[in-house]
């Protein structure tokens, strides 16, 4: 059992967490005299920092998959279905790679973006989700997953051959856009997904997914990786790469642990946040009004089209930290109400 979790957990965790950690040390200097950068906001004087850095998480986790699949040809017997876990490397770098094209869209000058100007002007906002089917196109094309699945409050549904044909490319087109909806503060969107593959760890290893258990672990040891550079005052901000690579993550890990109605849980600030953007038509920006003392106030007064406009009202005078620290502990409490719902069978 242990040297299962050794060579199934803990050294593809460790090799995504190293291969992140360098890549980042690579890519930074690289991408900034390539220009793929973008501005670091909620700062008495905004930055321009090293962009994309979702490249490097989309990295690790491909060399974390890597180095299991290479133990399993030569070292040892996989107790993982290799072409599943290719599979779902695969749709962690296609859809990064969309995030990617997203983020080198730089302009010399700020222009006019979703509810702001900046220099990052992107893909138009029809694209997005369009493009981003493209990441799912792999977990189609092995069928992953079950076709019935416990969902709260509707119980078991059969889906059948809408599973894999409609709600699968839904999940990561949903997953992967809404995750990018809540984000523009230093560390937040690798701490809520640091969080969250925690719980996603802890949950597998209770009920026993090794493919879970797996991709869950490499999404948190990449993550660590980030969040070390990515944390107040950070080196290099995610982008959309990162954002689209860590909804498909999820998304992977969800189905192919079986995991749909846990992960539903664990997600759900990220469906609320889609909501509130909803209510602002997608024409609204998450990010602080700055204040002399180095406090953020909220851009719309009192009326909320983001988590962030909420803990900015909540917490008068709310640093860029707190605001980040606030929303990861939110995160956190989505992630025990999920294992109190699951453990105790409440829906």
């Amino acid at each position: 059992m242990a040297y299962h979790s050794f060579v199934t957990v803990i050294l593809p965790a460790l090799f995504a967490l190293g291969a992140t950690f360098f890549a980042i040390k690579f890519l930074m200097p690289y991408f900034n005299s390539a220009g793929i950068v973008a501005e670091d906001r909620n700062k008495e004087k905004m930055r321009r920092l090293t962009g994309s850095g979702g490249v490097a998480v989309a990295f690790g986790i491909t060399i974390g998959i890597l180095a299991y699949t290479f133990g399993a040809s030569f070292l040892f017997s996989p107790a993982i279905s290799v072409p599943d876990i290719l599979a779902a490397s695969l749709s962690i770098v296609l859809i990064a790679a969309v995030g990617f094209i997203d983020d080198i869209n730089v302009k010399s000058r700020r222009v006019q973006v979703t509810g702001m100007k900046g220099i990052n002007k992107g893909l138009k906002q029809w694209q997005k989700p369009i493009l981003t089917i493209i990441g799912a196109m792999p977990l189609i094309a092995i069928n992953v997953g079950v076709s019935t699945i416990h969902l709260p409050f509707l119980g078991a549904v059969n889906f059948g051959l809408l599973f894999p044909l409609v709600i699968i490319p839904l999940m990561v087109v949903f997953a992967a856009n809404a995750y990018n909806l809540l984000g523009g503060f230093n560390g937040l969107e690798a701490s809520t997904g640091l969080i969250a593959g925690i719980g996603f760890v802890i949950y597998f290893y209770l009920f026993g997914n090794a493919i879970g258990l797996m991709l869950s672990s490499l999404l948190v040891g990449a993550l660590i990786a980030f969040l070390i550079f990515n944390w107040y005052p950070a080196k290099i901000l995610p982008g959309d790469s990162f954002t689209y690579c860590v909804g498909g993550a999820m998304v992977a890990i969800m189905i192919m642990g079986h995991a749909e109605a846990f992960g539903f849980i664990v997600f759900m600030p990220w469906i609320i946040e889609f909501l509130l953007h909803l209510r602002g038509k997608f024409r609204v920006t998450d990010l602080g009004i700055r204040q002399r003392d180095g406090s953020l106030k909220a851009p719309y007064g009192s009326r909320i089209y983001s988590l962030t406009h909420l803990a900015m009202n909540l917490r008068k005078k709310a640093k860029e930290r707190e605001v980040t620290i606030m929303l990861a502990l939110f995160e956190a409490a989505f992630v025990a109400i999920a294992f109190i719902v699951v453990l105790y069978g409440i829906l």
